[in-house]
């Protein structure tokens, strides 16, 4: 990805503790901080497994065998480069509903990610042109620890 994409914040809606939420209105996040010992990248996508699981009893999610193996691949191609291109701790971000999902990680790196041309010759370097055709969105900023990348996936009702 060669150009810096945002999106203002959300607006935060207060609901009052009487109103119940139904299960798909529901908004579920789960984050950890990894410093890039071995493991790591397993740790990622165990943690990843735990919140699409959470996910599917907690908000009613429908997660086919499919978009859960894109979600984990793109869990690990996102922790990967954080793990290799980043000097310090990183950190995955999984927030989810019935309706989306949203795989964030941070790093210390404020270099963004390069997306190539697709080239079945190149030997590396596949990893944001993976993740860019397994997600419905992906933005990259930078941000005061470094910067922070978003894949976005849409669940199907």
């Amino acid at each position: 990805m060669n150009e810096q994409v945002t999106s203002s914040p959300e607006e935060t809606v207060q609901v009052p503790a009487s109103v119940e939420v139904p299960p798909s209105a529901e908004v579920l996040l789960s984050a950890e901080v990894f410093d890039g010992e071995p493991g790591c990248i397993a740790q990622a996508r165990a943690l990843a497994d735990r919140f699409l699981t959470r996910l599917t009893v907690e908000c009613l999610a429908r997660i086919g065998e499919h978009t859960r193996s894109d979600l984990m691949l793109a869990v690990s191609e996102l922790v990967t480069n954080a793990d290799r291109y980043s000097h310090g701790p990183y950190m995955l971000e999984l927030e989810g509903n019935a309706e989306r999902i949203s795989v964030t990680v941070y790093d210390s790196s404020t270099a963004m990610p390069v997306l190539y041309a697709p080239d079945p010759s190149r030997l590396g370097g596949h990893g944001m042109e993976i993740v860019v055709a397994l997600c419905d969105r992906l933005t990259a900023e930078r941000v005061p620890v470094g910067k922070r990348i978003r894949a976005e996936f849409q669940l199907s009702t």
